[in-house]
């Protein structure tokens, strides 16, 4: 039953925004909220103004966990490594912007990037066929990007290799003694077509076997953040978020 129910949840999100239709709950108090404003306000409220947001009065800030700490959680590494330039393979662009401020940054995707800051520089790539040469990079990360390649999500070709080709791409163009920042879904293997795959922690291991795993780091199903773990820990989770830093092999 509870799988059944998380199946309608995805299916019904797919057209309908739960929070904007539950949000709806709080329609009555946006109107009181107008009135009294209205009465004590100087200038006057117009309709043809008005911008509802119904669903922000929580008693805490709402975030993603995922995203929130794998964030930090690269701005810290990079912070110590101090590379004198770093390279993203397709992962968020609000903090690729960030990163750019503190080192200079290359952001590669397959959707190009539209916009121009100094120190980011955007190029349009395919992971799976990288425009780098071998062993070329330093630093580079790719974090919630691996688990949607070959699904089609993105407009990228459906292939169900699509995942262990681009760790070998990855893989390919780091430095042999580069680093490698990647943060995936991991716990029960699955595919949740399309939106993604969940690897197993071990799984993650072999893709990235021609590198050395550096430090492991997770964040649970609870979204709670574990720094220096062991991979095993997030084996049983649902869909946790698994921060992997792999080293390239000098002896490769």
């Amino acid at each position: 039953m509870k799988n059944l129910t998380g199946v309608a949840r995805r299916w019904l999100s797919a057209f309908i925004a739960p929070r904007q239709l539950l949000s709806l709950v709080y329609l009555p108090r946006y109107i009181q909220h107008w009135r009294i404003y209205q009465k004590r306000a100087q200038e006057k409220l117009f309709f043809g103004d008005s911008y509802p947001c119904l669903a922000d009065w929580l008693p805490s800030t709402p975030f993603d966990p995922h995203c929130f700490y794998q964030g930090a959680w690269l701005a810290r590494c990079l912070a110590v490594t101090k590379p004198e330039q770093h390279v993203d393979i397709g992962s968020s662009v609000l903090t690729v912007s960030v990163l750019s401020a503190h080192v200079p940054t290359v952001f590669v995707d397959y959707r190009p990037l539209k916009a121009g800051i100094s120190d980011l520089q955007s190029i349009a790539g395919n992971i799976v066929s990288l425009p780098f040469a071998t062993a070329s990079l330093q630093s580079l990360s790719s974090m919630h990007v691996l688990e949607h390649i070959g699904l089609g999500r993105y407009g990228d070709p459906l292939d169900p290799a699509g995942s262990y080709k681009a760790a070998a791409e990855l893989t390919r163009v780091l430095a042999h003694d580069g680093r490698l920042y990647l943060t995936v879904p991991v716990g029960q293997a699955r595919v949740c077509f399309n939106a993604h795959r969940v690897f197993a922690p071990e799984e993650i291991l072999n893709m990235f076997s021609g590198l050395r795993l550096s430090s492991f780091s997770w964040v649970d199903d609870a979204g709670h953040f574990y720094l220096s773990a062991k991979p095993q820990d997030a084996a049983t989770a649902e869909y946790a978020c698994g921060l992997f830093e792999f080293v390239g092999n000098a002896n490769v």
